[in-house]
């Protein structure tokens, strides 16, 4: 790596700590940590399976087709950042900083990209599209999950802002192609 190449990347790394110790002092209320560890825990999957569901059992034909786009959708991000995080290996913060401090024991090693936020925008997106009354539950519950996972010292912001971006990206390319065949 070129030497100007490594000292921007030790930059962005060090800010992506700062702004990550700065996130955690911010939340490190009771309050605070007890409510990112819940929406973290809610965004492990259990909220999106149990959306899913009602939307096959209750949602007539529009939401069998959220469900079922949103099922495809969640096991291609899977792939995608599994294969992210094996190819970067990046440690997450609670690695790199022994003072931050979690109540959520992370699902696996690496930190980016942020597999939690990642899902939460693919399946608010593919939900809303289909379902637009959705967002008024979705949205701040997708805002929340992303925020959690910085807050808890999991992610740094950067794993989660590119997440967002992947997310955006899957869910509008399944949406297009799901429309170009209806």
């Amino acid at each position: 790596m070129a030497p100007s190449v490594r000292r921007f990347s030790e930059y962005l790394s060090a800010s992506d700590l700062r702004l990550t110790r700065f996130a955690q002092q911010l939340s490190h209320r009771p309050w605070g940590l007890n409510y990112f560890a819940a929406v973290s825990r809610l965004g492990d999957g259990i909220a999106w399976y149990c959306l899913m569901l009602l939307l096959l059992l209750f949602g007539g034909e529009v939401g069998q087709q959220a469900a079922l786009q949103m099922a495809v959708v969640g096991l291609s991000s899977l792939v995608l950042y599994k294969g992210l995080k094996w190819m970067s290996k990046r440690p997450r913060p609670l690695a790199v900083e022994r003072s931050l401090q979690t109540r959520v024991a992370p699902l696996d090693e690496f930190s980016f990209p942020s597999g939690h936020t990642l899902h939460a925008v693919a399946f608010t997106l593919v939900a809303t599209t289909h379902i637009p009354e959705l967002g008024i539950l979705l949205w701040p519950f997708c805002a929340s999950v992303a925020m959690s996972r910085v807050a808890l010292g999991l992610h740094y912001p950067s794993d989660v802002l590119a997440a967002i971006g992947l997310g955006w990206c899957l869910s509008a390319g399944s949406t297009a192609l799901m429309f170009d065949h209806l």
